[in-house]
């Protein structure tokens, strides 16, 4: 008889944003009459801007006629898509990276899930606490992760880096040296960010016990200070311990139409073995590369007319998260993020629990976030807003909020 990966059996309940999802649809059922006001996933509203439709558009024409079009694509990405991240988001900012370094793809989250197949499953995960669930829970599907303790809402063999308050919500080194760590930043879920002299301590440390980074610079494109790196490869050492993770979901409402690369610097090694190499082996098995179109409307992001119009999309998100920061902060509430991210931290009033507060938002004034313990244990207490929806819901959830 068959038998099924028993891993899966460890993960607890359902992926968090399923949970919500339930919930919000029991809520509207029996509320038809209620207008429920979404500030909890981060997915964008705003349409796609008119130079990467117009890319769109005449990349379809061209699948319309034998002389121009595409088939399968490229498994490690078109070369005009690989030559236009290279020089706008690396050699622009002083970074040594290279086209064949680029592995295009349809999206970081399944990058950030499919890298642990080119390391050993007795390598252990280092994660901030708290942590985006897909880091932690794929780890656990590949058996890497422990058995499950329900009281602390923890994995035995994850080493988690508390970050809170205290701590500015940016981990201390662990005391134990892992394989792997992984790093967001800008964060999700929290909108804390790192000073490039702060991540060079993280890229030291890597180089200096052989861990390897997995930093996922997925909100990089909301970044406004200049101390605060966009990219890890600013820092020096960087190409021999980090793999960097990028998507085009949030910096360009890819969303729904699935972009994102990887780079694995060449230096980056395992002995002799380039991890470069295992990944392009990786990728030319299991991936057949993203479609042509999609790639055309990559390209136009860093266009002249994208950049400028992508620019102002992004302010606009983060026009939002000024009004939910400063409404909350005016309210009473303890908030951080939403400078260099759309993300907004709270901390729950009267000592509500997450799950609590959420209910307590839904029922009382219609309007759905992010429970903070579902990123791990570190997040009760807590809650997360996003600042991806429309000016005018965003405007009117926070006034519901304040006079709750």
């Amino acid at each position: 008889m068959f038998k099924i990966n028993e891993n899966y059996l460890k993960l607890p309940g359902s992926y968090l944003f399923s949970r919500i999802g339930k919930r919000v649809g029991a809520f509207q059922e029996a509320h038809p009459d209620r207008r429920v006001i979404r500030l909890g996933i981060g997915d964008v509203t705003q349409p796609i801007v008119p130079a990467i439709l117009d890319s769109l558009h005449g990349a379809v024409d061209e699948m319309g006629s034998s002389e121009s079009f595409h088939g399968y694509a490229p498994d490690l990405g078109y070369d005009f898509l690989r030559n236009a991240i290279v020089e706008n988001d690396y050699r622009m900012r002083g970074c040594e990276i290279s086209a064949d370094e680029i592995f295009v793809s349809d999206g970081a989250k399944c990058d950030c899930s499919n890298i642990q197949e080119i390391f050993s499953q007795d390598n252990r995960i280092a994660v901030c606490d708290p942590v985006y669930p897909v880091y932690v829970d794929s780890n656990v599907m590949a058996g890497r992760a422990g058995e499950y303790n329900s009281v602390t809402e923890t994995f035995s063999d994850v080493i988690y880096m508390p970050c809170t308050l205290e701590n500015d919500f940016c981990p201390d080194l662990p005391k134990e040296a892992p394989d792997i760590i992984y790093l967001c930043y800008p964060n999700n879920p929290t909108g804390a960010t790192l000073t490039r002299d702060q991540l060079q301590v993280w890229v030291d440390y890597a180089n200096r016990v052989g861990a390897v980074i997995i930093y996922d610079a997925a909100y990089e494109a909301y970044i406004s200070e200049e101390d605060v790196p966009h990219s890890i490869y600013e820092c020096k050492g960087a190409r021999t311990c980090a793999i960097e993770l990028h998507s085009f979901s949030k910096n360009a409402g890819f969303t729904g139409m699935r972009l994102g690369y990887t780079v694995v610097p060449k230096d980056l090694k395992s002995g002799d073995v380039m991890l470069h190499s295992l990944w392009a082996r990786r990728h030319g098995t299991k991936y057949n590369g993203a479609p042509y179109i999609i790639q055309r409307a990559g390209e136009a992001v860093y266009s002249h007319e994208g950049k400028a119009q992508l620019r102002d999309q992004v302010n606009y998100y983060m026009k939002n998260a000024k009004v939910i920061y400063e409404g909350l902060k005016d309210a009473g509430y303890t908030v951080t993020g939403g400078v260099n991210a759309p993300y907004i931290w709270m901390k729950t009033p009267d000592g509500l629990s997450s799950w609590e507060f959420f209910d307590k938002l839904l029922e009382e004034v219609s309007v759905v976030g992010t429970p903070g313990s579902g990123f791990g244990p570190s997040g009760e207490g807590y809650f997360r807003l996003t600042a991806f929806g429309s000016y005018e819901n965003t405007v009117e959830a926070v006034e519901r909020i304040k006079k709750m």
